[in-house]
């Protein structure tokens, strides 16, 4: 049976609709339970907080968030991830989040509710930084303690 590509599936329907793996863009997107809709990338150049999916050269697809526009290329990064990915190319880019469904509900990136989230999310990277670093410190200390417990 032959795989269709997200991009052969774009081209063909005009939208891709799915679960996301992976846990980089919670806590807004929730692993293989939320709906992406994701629409083919407009003409132009992406604009800053635009969720994006990419492929990257050795052919992993990715769905991040556009942090920074620069002259030839975009920074990114998940929503919860701490490191930046620089160099990312226009021509990588092939699709947009426009909305997501959450518990049967369609959330558009137009919804202020979503905007308000990205600003505060996005706005201060480095305070967010902070948190999810002391969360992955504060689980690795319980399941140490944990296993000292057995």
């Amino acid at each position: 049976m032959n795989e269709v590509t997200y991009q052969q599936e774009l081209q063909r329907s005009g939208h891709l609709v799915y679960t996301n793996v992976g846990t980089s863009m919670m806590p807004m997107l929730r692993q293989k339970r939320d709906l992406l809709i994701i629409e083919p990338r407009p003409q132009g150049r992406c604009k800053r907080y635009d969720v994006v999916l990419y492929q990257r050269p050795s052919g992993q697809y990715v769905l991040h968030r556009i942090l920074k526009v620069r002259k030839n290329d975009y920074v990114l990064c998940g929503d919860n991830r701490m490191i930046k990915e620089y160099g990312v190319q226009e021509d990588w880019i092939f699709g947009i989040l426009t909305g997501f469904v959450r518990d049967g509900k369609q959330i558009s990136v137009k919804d202020w509710r979503y905007r308000c989230y990205v600003h505060l999310w996005c706005d201060f990277f480095w305070v967010r930084a902070g948190v999810i670093w002391l969360r992955t410190v504060m689980k690795r200390g319980k399941r140490k303690y944990e296993k000292k417990d057995r």
